[in-house]
């Protein structure tokens, strides 16, 4: 076990320059430059363009192919897709042979590609053959472009600068058929010396499991996950263009936020629940069921050591870690008179139609009369939610109000009063609490609070439980 496995965020792959120096030549340290596997994503803003925006929804190629029969919306996104790529290449190739070399490689996924969108279409325009049943298909085929673009370059851009990086394609392009996720990486990585080579090795894999079914965005970090379990990596390491610290600097303040210097998967567990990602849940599975550690770094701050998580760390002081919280939220509220006594029914009913719609469930709260679900989703998703519990029970009351969550996290919040001190700071800053949450293992505190007090919960919290204790340089082991 002497390699690591690393993936780099689209942010971070953005500068090549900086990943580069910083991650890949160490800072020029005196470290064995190989006996790493780089997994990259694509190019940052490349893959919104491709299916949607991830922040506000805006529909992307894909989105605008699925959501129309008219080839023009989606092929004008498309050309703005090739426009996109081909300045990416000029701007790291230069007017150079290579940049000829990076255009006719892209270009040739590209044409295959856009053959195939208006093949399909044109297909499904007769009556036995629904454009549905191509949809998931569509959307792999469009994901993979901006890895195999990304891989693509790095390996070649390093390959011009003295490494010898080795591109590794997971993305099934043209292939017989798919394998499984775990074969692919196998037959894939047979026969690389890593002690030799440095693999540069796309974010999408095609396989029979179908990432995007489970993972959608978060692909690349189950494919992470498994090449590291496969390879028996001693370390998975992501690095970002952040640090993992105890709270947004965008709105505490950079001079008041600390980077967390060891936290457990559980911590990391809560952050994906808001929607804050470390790493996808199931893909932290594995590295933890392997005992691999986890480090997140930062690719502009190469000297720090990052943050480490392991499966069986807890702070030798019980604090909280981290004040993380999500926006635009939406609670779905149904009272109903007869649900005494039948709670797992009204419960299980309600959930289906949340998962029928994808959305995601952040919390709920339960009494004896009352169910409310607090949910990520668009409005539209929302209403049509609410619309059909409406129907399927006629005689509840259901209401439904935007809303945000504020969290205090920690590997350990065993502290007595620590509830009642976060209330207090929250209700210092005039700040009606709506509902507060918090479990007998106490590795979070949530509380649900108007959308509009979502900054000041966050800045106020993180001064009650953070910036009161000296943490040096990072929130470590006391």
């Amino acid at each position: 076990m002497s390699h690591t496995v690393e993936k780099i965020g689209g942010t971070s792959m953005s500068e090549y320059e900086a990943v580069r120096d910083n991650v890949v030549l160490k800072n020029g340290k005196d470290e064995d430059l190989y006996n790493r596997i780089f997994v990259v994503s694509a190019y940052g803003g490349l893959t919104d363009l491709l299916l949607e925006n991830k922040k506000n929804g805006q529909p992307g190629v894909y989105g605008l192919f699925a959501s129309t029969n008219d080839d023009d919306p989606w092929m004008e996104r498309f050309n703005d897709v090739r426009k996109r790529i081909h300045d990416l290449n000029k701007e790291y190739f230069g007017d150079t042979e290579m940049l000829k070399e990076a255009d006719a490689y892209i270009e040739a996924r590209l044409d295959d590609a856009e053959r195939c969108l208006t093949d399909l279409q044109r297909l499904c325009q007769h009556g036995h053959f629904e454009l549905d049943a191509h949809l998931f298909t569509v959307r792999e085929m469009l994901a993979s472009i901006g890895e195999a673009h990304s891989a693509w370059n790095m390996a070649k851009l390093l390959q011009r600068d003295g490494v010898n990086a080795r591109f590794v394609d997971l993305s099934g392009w043209k292939a017989d058929g798919a394998l499984p996720l775990d074969e692919m990486i196998k037959k894939n990585f047979a026969g690389i010396d890593f002690a030799k080579e440095l693999p540069i090795v796309t974010g999408y894999s095609h396989c029979t499991e179908g990432l995007m079914a489970s993972f959608d965005r978060g692909y690349s970090e189950m494919t992470f996950s498994r090449i590291a379990v496969i390879t028996g990596a001693r370390e998975a390491i992501i690095h970002k263009e952040f640090h993992l610290s105890s709270a947004d600097p965008r709105l505490v303040g950079a001079d008041k936020v600390v980077p967390i210097g060891r936290t457990n998967y559980d911590v990391a567990d809560q952050l994906a629940n808001l929607g804050m990602e470390a790493i996808h849940p199931r893909a932290a599975k594995g590295l933890r069921q392997s005992g691999i550690a986890l480090r997140v770094k930062n690719t502009f701050d190469p000297d720090h050591a990052g943050t480490l998580i392991t499966g069986d760390y807890v702070s030798e002081k019980p604090c909280a870690e981290i004040i993380a919280g999500r926006k635009g939220l939406y609670a779905i509220e149904l009272f109903d008179q007869d649900m005494m006594g039948n709670i797992e029914k009204y419960d299980s009913g309600i959930l289906h139609q949340i998962s029928r719609f994808k959305a995601h469930v952040v919390s709920k709260d339960i009494n004896a009369n009352t169910i409310v679900h607090y949910v990520a989703g668009n409005l539209k998703t929302v209403n049509r939610i609410r619309n059909i519990l409406e129907e399927k029970y006629p005689d509840a009351e259901i209401d439904v109000r935007k809303i945000a969550v504020v969290s205090a996290i920690g590997s350990d919040m065993k502290v007595s009063g620590m509830l009642a001190k976060s209330a207090t700071a929250l209700s210092s800053a005039n700040i009606s609490v709506l509902a507060v949450h918090q479990s007998i293992r106490q590795v979070d505190m949530q509380f649900v609070i108007d959308e509009d007090d979502y900054e000041q919960a966050v800045k106020s919290l993180h001064k009650a439980l953070v910036e009161v204790h000296d943490h040096g340089d990072a929130i470590c082991a006391a």
